[in-house]
């Protein structure tokens, strides 16, 4: 995890502080049921929560009894019966140390997962805002980079916004499926522990039970967790890339905003840089990195190995958390972006009407002119424009193979004509006003 990118609830879930206090609250729950089921005594399950609810663990002394038995639960529950006393010997009864790592890391995953949700939910309500406040502002559609036909900005947000809808459902679907609990024992058979203690460390954790657990919860769980964070990051890396695009001094029709004081470079004091959004892109290709180890953390070796492990706990706090600060930045951007309508019709005009060639073409063929000809005519008398000699519609009008009246023809260059229809893309994206 990189302190620059990350905010401090996000951060919080994965510190070794919530990490312990979340190990006892397993195993004192576990401890729990397991005196109602008579497995241990009522009063020592008791004297746990009483003694363990308020400690502070100490991270340090956990580390320092590590070192000698090279066992991270083991040392937890050495520190845990310094505080609790004698009670503590009837902690972890059946239980293994994947019951308690893996279910923990459930419990991180998902409010992770609650904490990025939030983070969705403003970059939503920030594209709704500005989407329908450009709703009519008209701007040119690229395919290839390449000027093609009218759109609005606001079309362009709505898009944008339908895609983090999406981005949404799956970051739910991702918390269904991660937030599991299990409590089976060695091998996952409960052989040691009942599975009514497992229900139970469930209900209390606010996760669903394990249906096998192997000892481990199994981890294609954990790919297509992982697998829906990267599908996020990428989402926002293409409104990120779309800006970076839109600010280049060439097209200038968006751009960051640019603070008094800002520095854009330490070389040229002209510069506005977008900063900000190029950091995106590379937030995304890092949340993008934990895909594959995630995928390869599937195939364990038999009921359980731990080659996981490491893996797990490099990308579970940094994905989540350089995913949750990239949301909020994104957010950030789109709500305090700088929109120039005026460049927009600018550059819209640039071709001197060209993006209306395929309108020309259309009505050509209505007009009974085949559309292998309609398309020549029109492409032949567009070439002359790109080659910079000569208006598009004083060509046509010249061209006798291009047989439409000319108020007909001129009607044919109507901005109206091509957002006709954004009301009912709106209403698709955002429901009715």
């Amino acid at each position: 995890m990189i302190t620059r990118y990350s905010r401090p609830d996000a951060v919080a879930i994965w510190s070794q502080e919530t990490k312990y206090k979340i190990w006892f609250e397993i195993e004192a729950h576990a401890a729990t049921k397991m005196a109602e089921l008579g497995v241990i005594p009522k009063e020592s399950a008791e004297a746990i929560w009483a003694n363990g609810k308020d400690a502070t663990f100490d991270a340090d002394r956990i580390d320092e009894i590590e070192r000698t038995t090279k066992h991270d639960v083991i040392a937890f529950l050495t520190h845990v019966a310094e505080i609790v006393g004698e009670e503590a010997r009837f902690l972890h009864q059946g239980m293994t140390s994947s019951d308690v790592l893996d279910t923990c890391f459930a419990v991180q995953l998902a409010r992770s997962t609650d904490l990025l949700l939030g983070g969705v939910d403003r970059v939503l309500a920030a594209l709704e805002v500005r989407a329908k406040e450009h709703k009519y502002t008209p701007t040119v559609g690229r395919s290839h980079g390449i000027h093609a036909e009218p759109v609005t900005f606001g079309l362009k947000l709505a898009g944008y916004h339908a895609e983090f809808q999406r981005a949404k459902r799956r970051l739910i679907t991702a918390r269904e499926e991660i937030a599991t609990c299990a409590i089976s024992g060695a091998v996952g058979t409960f052989a040691n522990v009942d599975p009514a203690v497992e229900q139970y460390v469930a209900d209390q954790m606010g996760l669903a039970v394990e249906p096998v657990s192997t000892q481990v919860i199994p981890r294609d769980r954990h790919a297509a967790y992982f697998a829906a964070l990267g599908v996020v990051a990428s989402s926002v890396e293409r409104l990120a890339v779309e800006i970076r695009h839109l600010q280049r001094t060439e097209v200038l029709e968006a751009e960051e905003f640019f603070d008094k004081g800002q520095k854009g470079s330490s070389a040229m004091p002209h510069k506005r840089n977008p900063i900000l959004t190029e950091n995106l892109t590379g937030l995304a290709r890092l949340v993008r990195s934990a895909v594959t180890p995630a995928m390869e953390n599937v195939a364990l070796w038999h009921e359980r190995d731990i080659s996981h492990s490491s893996v797990e706990r490099g990308i579970g706090p940094d994905a989540t958390i350089h995913l949750d600060f990239a949301l909020h930045r994104l957010a950030g951007v789109i709500e305090r972006l700088n929109v120039y309508p005026e460049n927009m019709q600018k550059n819209l005009d640039r071709l001197g009407g060209l993006v209306f060639s395929q309108r020309v073409m259309l009505a050509l063929t209505q007009a009974g002119v085949s559309r292998e000809d309609a398309y020549a005519a029109v492409q032949e008398n567009a070439m002359k424009v790109w080659r910079g000699e000569g208006v598009f519609i004083d060509f046509l009008k010249a061209d006798p193979r291009v047989t439409l009246p000319h108020d007909q023809l001129e009607a044919l260059f109507d901005l109206g004509y091509h957002t006709k229809n954004v009301d009912v893309i709106f209403e698709r994206v955002f429901g009715k006003n």
